[in-house]
């Protein structure tokens, strides 16, 4: 014990900026090494991911409700070490994406415990974790979503994961607005009735003819809209104007499947 009695003794932001170092350099090694299994990679980076937090925040969570704090870390890293298989591999390329993955990491680290200390208490920058949380969860599902499409995996297996991530994805964001377990059943509900949603829709684009790119924006953009209308609904701001803003983006995100489709190409 002598041994950690260092590490044990730092505050917990400290032991978030040591998690995020450690992680990082995990995810640089791996980049810069070809013939690594970088899918494999990215799944044991995610459960170190989900270990690390749960270690740094476990007091804070005892005895509350907390599985959803695990999810939007999981599917950053997992996210973010596999992405890297579609960008060029060059130095430039994993510099860049070292620093996004190390700046967004310690970002969720530290929503992630905003959100565990409010569901003991209330604290001031509840709403700002909230809209953090939510730009890295669109984000994270644009990632996966290009990944998915990406594999060129059977039809069959495609709309499945695409459902399960909006599902998942979905029920952790709106957790966040609750942060207990008595409206666990009506966050289910929701979150699987968007995740059946997607899964039709990815149905669907099983045989449009667009790139994997343009199928992310636009379920990204379908999942934003699903996924804002259920947080202003939580929220009781479900007002005219609130409504309009998630239609349009719907409507973006068709206009930019039909623009960029290449029927007859």
């Amino acid at each position: 014990m002598k041994l950690f009695s260092p590490v044990l003794n730092l505050s917990k932001r400290q032991k978030l900026v040591i998690a995020t170092i450690f992680l990082t350099l995990c995810l640089l090694v791996s980049e810069i090494f070809s013939g690594v299994n970088h899918i494999f990679i990215g799944f044991i980076l995610s459960i170190f991911t989900t270990i690390a937090i749960y270690v740094i925040l476990r007091k804070d969570v005892k005895g509350s409700f907390f599985y959803p704090l695990f999810v939007l870390p999981f599917f950053y890293t997992l996210s973010v070490s596999i992405f890297y298989l579609l960008i060029p591999p060059r130095l430039l390329s994993i510099i860049v994406l070292t620093l996004f993955y190390a700046f967004g990491l310690y970002s969720l680290f530290l929503t992630q415990n905003i959100f565990a200390v409010s569901s003991v208490k209330t604290i001031n920058l509840l709403r700002s974790a909230r809209i953090v949380s939510f730009v890295i969860t669109v984000l994270v599902h644009f990632l996966m979503v290009n990944i998915i499409f990406s594999l060129r995996l059977p039809v069959y297996v495609t709309p499945i994961l695409i459902g399960l991530l909006g599902g998942l994805l979905n029920i952790q964001s709106l957790w966040v607005y609750v942060l207990e377990k008595a409206q666990l059943k009506e966050l289910a509900t929701y979150s699987l009735v968007i995740g059946l949603l997607l899964t039709q829709l990815s149905f669907v684009l099983a045989i449009w003819p667009i790139d994997a790119s343009i199928y992310a924006i636009f379920l990204t953009g379908i999942f934003y809209t699903y996924s804002g209308l259920s947080h202003a609904w939580f929220e009781k701001r479900l007002f005219k104007g609130v409504l309009w803003e998630y239609i349009w983006v719907g409507f973006l995100s068709v206009f930019i499947l039909l623009a960029f489709a290449k029927w007859g190409i």
